[in-house]
């Protein structure tokens, strides 16, 4: 079997590649997921995809369960039940045996976000740096570190999103940019003076320190000249984090932090979604419930006997 089902992975992944618009990295994890239940069907005997029946398929749950998270797991039956679904359609298998998988249902756990005094100190803290560094190597990249934290938190755009972003991706008139979304969906999001500032500091003076033959037109670059990579992104605001003494935090915690704030400020929630470029409302539904919360605990202090 299982070399023509890894084939099959294969062609598949080049159909995500092509039709479906995912990142490189969701579409790697894809692939990784699924030749992993592959190597488990193949362990419970499975000699042809076209045998694999729901109960295999169950059984390779309970398998991976005991081993990953339940959010991973999720992932995992994700991927597994697109790829049966395609087989299926293209005619490579008689049925769908994953068609009445069922997810596991996760926690409904809150996101992680900074309250407003913390991501203003974080803002501040990242905006001091770049005047207090002579070294023009380490000035330049501190103007693009405070650009970038600035322009996750004014905007909520993904990390992904971020480093995609080229030069003429900004608009300084009307302060907007241009991003593509998950699925090549592009948005116009616009962001605050705050924001302004730093990137046009980092476009006028750091950019112009690292930019190389290899820079292009990219907004924000690595040390040696090229785009950005997301983990380095991450990195940033991991460490800036700390450097400004506030929770740690991940980029898409940037992201939830300016979802919360923004409806906490009276932002209407579709408004909301539209600028986070959620396809549906759900998602973002999830942050008023973050709002709610940040509202008890305000009236918990104000009010210590309620």
């Amino acid at each position: 079997m299982m070399a023509d089902a890894r084939c099959m992975v294969e062609e598949y992944v080049g159909y995500l590649r092509g039709a479906k618009g995912l990142s490189e990295h969701t579409i790697a994890a894809y692939r990784c997921d699924l030749l992993a239940c592959i190597g488990v069907l193949e362990s419970f005997g499975r000699t042809d995809l076209g045998d694999v029946t729901l109960d295999d398929l169950r059984m390779w749950m309970a398998h991976d369960s005991k081993r990953i998270a339940k959010s991973s797991l999720a992932r995992r039956t994700i991927a597994v039940r697109g790829f049966f679904a395609w087989a299926r359609r293209h005619g490579r298998t008689a049925h769908d045996p994953a068609a009445s998988l069922s997810t596991p249902k996760l926690p409904g756990t809150l996101p992680a976000v900074l309250n407003e005094a913390q991501a203003e100190t974080l803002m501040d803290t990242a905006d001091a740096q770049p005047a207090d560094d002579e070294n023009p190597h380490r000035r330049a990249l501190a103007l693009r570190d405070c650009a970038m934290l600035e322009l996750l938190y004014a905007t909520g755009i993904r990390v992904a999103e971020l480093v995609a972003m080229d030069l003429n991706s900004v608009r300084y008139g009307n302060r907007t940019i241009t991003v593509i979304g998950k699925g090549n969906k592009q948005r116009v999001v616009p962001f605050g003076l705050p924001a302004q500032r730093a990137l046009e500091r980092w476009t006028g003076q750091g950019r112009p320190r690292l930019a190389t033959a290899r820079s292009g037109d990219a907004l924000f670059l690595g040390a040696r000249g090229g785009r950005i990579d997301q983990r380095v992104v991450r990195d940033v605001v991991h460490r800036e984090a700390a450097r400004a003494g506030v929770p740690d935090i991940s980029p898409h915690a940037l992201r939830h932090s300016a979802a919360t704030h923004m409806l906490d400020g009276g932002a209407d929630l579709r408004e909301v979604q539209e600028m986070l470029g959620h396809s549906s409302l759900q998602t973002t539904q999830r942050y008023t419930h973050v709002s709610i919360e940040q509202l008890k605990a305000r009236y918990a202090q104000a009010f210590p006997r309620a």
